[in-house]
């Protein structure tokens, strides 16, 4: 027998079981590598719709409520709160809401919202990123005598009206946005999500 012989059969099978085991192996190498593609429970609820029960939600009062990491302010708004509303369009840079990209089309009205006493608006400054404060007071000294109540930014004083519009001459550049959302029932919103609202 010759030593130059090559066991043809013996060659096919260690090639076989080389490719299976690497194969095997690359298998347990990417399984890891993809799974880390995937977003974690934590990512995934953070950005889930989010309830929130109105139902002791009093008039002139503001709940907060967290949605992608961000505040999401609802407001009860009184009916001369509402009916205030157009008295301030001369003083906004967009009193008709006409960005688009700042709410949904079924909150592009004059209230910018589903039902003018319920305000839903994301609490973040849209000059950059600071959250104001709710100042529902009427007419305080240091916002003057014109002011009917919204929302005051500290960091470089953007005004906002009681439907989040944003006033001229500050640097905001436009209205606070309003969020995807809907009534569940006549007390409990979902924001994060349409439902049909149009």
């Amino acid at each position: 027998m010759s030593t130059d012989t090559v066991d043809k059969d013996k060659r096919r099978f260690l090639v076989a079981s080389t490719s299976v085991v690497g194969a095997v192996g690359a298998g347990f190498v990417a399984v890891p590598f993809v799974a880390s593609w995937m977003p974690s429970e934590r990512a995934k609820n953070a950005g889930a719709p989010v309830e929130a029960d109105i139902s002791r939600l009093e008039e002139g009062r503001m709940m907060t409520v967290e949605w992608q990491s961000k505040p999401v302010w609802i407001v009860r708004r009184s009916e001369k709160t509402v009916a205030d509303l157009e008295s301030n369009n001369a003083n906004l840079r967009d009193p008709a809401s006409d960005n688009v990209d700042q709410q949904p089309e079924y909150a592009k009205n004059q209230h910018r919202s589903i039902k003018p006493e319920i305000l839903v608006l994301v609490g973040i400054c849209t000059h950059l990123g600071c959250s104001p404060t709710f100042r529902p007071d009427i007419a305080p000294a240091d916002l003057g005598e014109n002011w009917l109540g919204g929302f005051f930014c500290p960091c470089h004083s953007s005004r906002f009206d009681m439907a989040g519009r944003v006033f001229q001459g500050v640097p905001a550049p436009t209205n606070l946005s309003v969020p995807p959302h809907y009534y569940v029932s006549d007390n409990v919103i979902l924001v994060g999500k349409d439902g049909g609202n149009a």
